[in-house]
């Protein structure tokens, strides 16, 4: 910016960052730390803890990055973005403990790590847990895909006829977004009191497909917040099925799950932004909300797959409850058979 160069400069820029993991990265190594140093029962709720801080930033950032943009212009917001990004780094090199105890010998460049995530789907002998990593995944991305696809139109659904929104309701419409970061947050502490993580993530599912709905039939300005306010724990889907994806894996794991899973967030901004970006301009003639419409309709589907491994998952544990309880009568009877004729012959078997 200060030498006034030629935009493609900017493109340079974007392709060094997504060569050296960009922002997907960050959170792939921020998830796997959570998760490292978490038990399982508290898993769901600090996962949930780092993306509600995610909303947070968001929000500050959309609030007071625009005022200093139109104040001062791109220069000093972009070294404020430099020197909060060198803080970070630091803190995390010098200040964070490691999470990883003993810590181990690692390359750099090394095909191994690929070859981890590639163990996690595809090791024999594992095919009940790599049945289930593929269907959370496949639910993780569509929900993920709807929310960026959804979120990257919100603007010129806002703008257009017959919402017509100036500067001051799109930005209380943004912060209205973000703040179901933190509402999904205390939903998911509450709901986890009463309920499992499954009918969690299948409540914020049915609030996002309510909220989608009625963001798509938004003729007013009431209507259209009345949507925003429906969202209120649809964020917190996602959280549960980064943690049932945590747990679905060893403790030396971890790194390699979120590696894939940051893959697959990479995947669904490029998804959404095809997908969307082409849609909302197509239906403009016949329904200017049948995207929002169209990700309600899709978010069905990761609802069926979260309902049908929970059950699969309740019928399983059930029927080895019952097997455990049938043993000890199993065992009642061998000791009626004839071994039970010779004394030291029943002792050994009722044991």
């Amino acid at each position: 910016m200060y030498q006034q160069l030629h935009v493609a400069y900017f493109l340079l820029g974007r392709v060094l960052s997504g060569l050296l993991g960009d922002y997907n990265l960050i959170l792939a190594a921020s998830f796997a730390y959570v998760a490292d140093i978490s038990d399982r029962s508290s898993r769901t709720f600090r996962v949930a803890v780092l993306e509600a801080c995610l909303g947070v930033a968001g929000m500050l950032a959309s609030v007071a990055g625009g005022q200093w943009l139109r104040a001062q212009g791109y220069i000093n917001p972009f070294w404020m973005v430099l020197a909060v990004s060198l803080a970070a780094a630091l803190y995390a090199a010098l200040c964070l403990p490691e999470s990883v105890r003993p810590r181990q010998p690692a390359k750099l460049f090394t095909l191994r790590h690929y070859v981890s995530v590639y163990q996690l789907f595809a090791a024999p002998g594992r095919h009940r847990a790599q049945l289930q990593l593929a269907l959370y995944s496949l639910a993780f991305f569509l929900i993920v895909t709807i929310h960026f696809g959804t979120r990257g139109i919100f603007v010129l659904y806002e703008l257009g006829s017959p919402l017509c929104w100036g500067p001051d309701l799109i930005g209380y419409g943004s912060a209205a977004s973000y703040l179901a970061y933190l509402s999904s947050l205390g939903g998911l502490r509450a709901l986890q009191l009463c309920l499992g993580d499954a009918w969690v993530a299948e409540l914020a599912l049915l609030s996002n497909i309510l909220g989608l709905v009625v963001i798509s039939l938004a003729t007013t300005t009431a209507l259209m917040f009345t949507g925003y306010g429906i969202l209120f724990l649809s964020m917190a889907a996602t959280p549960v099925i980064r943690a049932k994806l945590s747990k679905l894996v060893d403790e030396k794991e971890q790194g390699a799950l979120f590696a894939s899973v940051a893959c697959v967030e990479g995947l669904c901004s490029l998804m959404a932004t095809g997908v969307f970006n082409s849609l909302y301009p197509a239906s403009l003639h016949f329904m200017r909300g049948f995207p929002f419409l169209f990700g309600a309709i899709i978010l069905l589907i990761p609802a069926v797959i979260i309902g049908t491994m929970s059950q699969a998952h309740f019928t399983l544990g059930w029927a080895r409850l019952q097997s455990s309880l049938q043993l000890p009568g199993r065992l009642h009877q061998t000791c009626r058979g004839p071994k039970a004729r010779h004394a030291g012959a029943a002792i050994l078997c009722c044991q």
